[in-house]
């Protein structure tokens, strides 16, 4: 009597419990179906993309059922081999201003490969790899150098009629027009001089006096002028020295020149631009 009482009790109890794992299989079913299948496409690079590197580039793409707030993963191969990860990036359908490295190869064997990141349904992951497309080396740039300015030198009068010439100063003055005066330095010995300008006598065997000989000259303003004194005799009290005194006009300077048979001393005189 016992065993008949539990097996009407399984009866009862069978309906109830087919009812429950069809309920229970019909849950699991509505959740297998909540997860839609992703795709990614990318639609740029394309087969006809031609990139330089080093330069900067964009991506485009299209995906289906993948959020905007989800994450894609992007690689640039070569020969099927990861040369550069171009970066993870928002699910936005397009990104710019992507730096391509410099050490990338020249070679029409390129691809680009995207992934879907933390995909819901961890078995159907969002794939795409791109045709292959050509990167270009882009030339080096060539760096001009500059030759360093080599300042001349003006040109210079060494020697004059087998003399040395020794320059023992350098003037600038502010006009080409300017005057000379010539007066014998210290004793009166009977020295005669004559002057030269840029190799041209300006005064020309003058015998020098206590008084001063003034001159008229005009300077080359493109060049450094030489000044020099040239002595034709030693006179009493070697060698001949000549006190002179130089006016542009606005102010005036003196020097004093020795000159003996063997060289000559000079000036350089500049007019200042």
């Amino acid at each position: 009597m016992k065993n008949l009482t539990i097996f009407v009790f399984v009866l009862l109890l069978l309906p109830y419990s087919l009812v429950q794992a069809k309920e229970s299989n019909t849950t699991v079913s509505c959740v297998e179906q909540s997860y839609l299948k992703t795709a990614l496409e990318i639609t740029y690079p394309n087969s006809s993309t031609v990139w330089t590197a080093p330069s900067t580039v964009k991506l485009e793409w299209t995906t289906k059922n993948i959020p905007s707030n989800k994450t894609i993963k992007f690689y640039l191969s070569k020969d099927d081999m990861v040369v550069q990860e171009l970066g993870i990036f928002n699910n936005s359908n397009f990104v710019y201003e992507i730096q391509l490295d410099r050490g990338l190869a020249t070679g029409d064997n390129y691809r680009v490969f995207g992934i879907e990141l933390f995909p819901e349904d961890k078995f159907s992951i969002a794939k795409y790899a791109t045709t292959t497309f050509t990167i270009n080396k882009a030339p080096r740039e060539v760096k001009v150098v500059e030759e360093p300015v080599v300042e001349e030198k003006p040109q210079i009068r060494e020697n004059f009629d087998g003399r040395t010439i020794n320059y023992v100063n350098e003037l600038n003055v502010a006009s080409e027009n300017i005057s000379i005066s010539l007066w014998d330095h210290g004793r009166k010995d009977g020295d005669v001089v004559s002057i030269y300008l840029n190799g041209e006598a300006i005064v020309s065997k003058y015998l020098l006096e206590y008084q001063k000989k003034v001159y008229e000259i005009k300077l080359d303003p493109a060049k450094a002028n030489d000044l020099f004194l040239y002595a034709h005799n030693l006179g009493k009290f070697p060698p001949n020295t000549v006190s002179i005194e130089i006016n542009d006009g606005e102010v005036s300077e003196n020097i004093v020149l020795n000159s003996d048979l063997k060289s000559c001393e000079a000036v350089l005189i500049n007019v200042k631009k």
